[in-house]
């Protein structure tokens, strides 16, 4: 049952909107849309995905708005995909043609996801307020056009260790963030990297501290408007995205391509049941120690 949210004294005002895994507020020409299952550490999971993209047309319609931005509520900025059901997926297909189809309709709404964000007219910031892991950690470094992260954040991705590729147009937008080597020795060897790593390779414009880093982020935007024009920069954005648009776009078709393609070839499959055993096997080993 979907239910208005709760006020948060900490950050900002509520909108009126009714959405269950996400909170939207609006203050001082920041819109802000911050990932609500900390539980689950704010993974894709309830309706969070289609949520943010509710929230995304809302934001990006509103006559008062500048800045629209990214943020989680916990811990956890976002663990990615929710795993928790990935062993009910269909099996039974006549053949390569119909498992196409089916992994290209489960991975369409993340397209929209990342569609609403290229094509955001705000200018869209991401506050990493804690870990981002999978799509938590490339589908909006990418693709915001401000990025900050509170000092404890770090991102992990393991896309070749899955047997997976850089999801929703990943390698490309990186790549125009960072420069190609750079991005390449992240989405293709995986690691983790530490706020401070990130804001040396140049991702990261600008590291807070962790604690009251909702605040800080919104309390710095509220200055930047002070004496400059939010028009102008969001002018600014759409010359600067211009030419970079049509080549997202591409590369988010491509990816969405190229993943259900790995689906289709069933190596994903195989490498994440045998990383799920191999953890459950740890956590055995754990549980006899004690």
């Amino acid at each position: 049952m979907t239910s208005t949210s709760t006020l948060d004294t900490s950050d900002v005002p509520m909108t009126t909107s009714k959405y269950d895994d996400i909170i939207v507020g609006i203050k001082d020409g920041i819109g802000t849309i911050k990932f609500n299952r900390p539980k689950a550490l704010n993974s894709f999971g309830g309706t969070l995905v289609l949520d943010t993209i509710a929230a995304l047309r809302e934001l990006n319609d509103h006559p008062d708005t500048i800045f629209t931005v990214i943020t989680g509520e916990g811990r956890f900025f976002c663990a990615g995909a929710d795993v928790t059901n990935s062993g009910k997926r269909r099996k039974d297909f006549k053949n390569d043609g119909e498992k196409k189809a089916w992994w290209l309709s489960e991975l369409a709404t993340g397209v929209e996801f990342v569609r609403s964000l290229i094509d955001h007219k705000k200018v869209l910031v991401l506050a990493m307020n804690g870990p981002g892991v999978g799509a938590g950690a490339s589908w909006f470094q990418g693709t915001s056009d401000i990025f900050y992260a509170a000092q404890d954040a770090w991102m992990q991705v393991t896309f070749s260790q899955l047997g997976l590729i850089p999801e929703m147009g990943a390698a490309v937008n990186w790549a125009q963030s960072i420069g190609v080597h750079r991005a390449n020795d992240w989405l293709m060897f995986g690691g983790k990297a530490t706020a401070d790593e990130m804001h040396k390779m140049g991702l990261v414009n600008r590291v807070f501290p962790t604690e009251g880093f909702h605040s800080k982020v919104q309390d710095y935007l509220t200055e930047m408007l002070k004496e400059r024009s939010g028009k102008s920069m969001m002018e600014m954005k759409r010359l600067q995205n211009q030419s970079l648009r049509d080549q997202r776009i591409l590369a988010l078709f491509e990816a969405w391509q190229a993943l259900a393609e790995r689906f289709v070839d069933g190596e994903p499959a195989e490498r994440m049941l045998a990383k799920m055993n191999e953890l459950a096997a740890k956590r055995e080993a754990k549980s006899a120690k004690l």
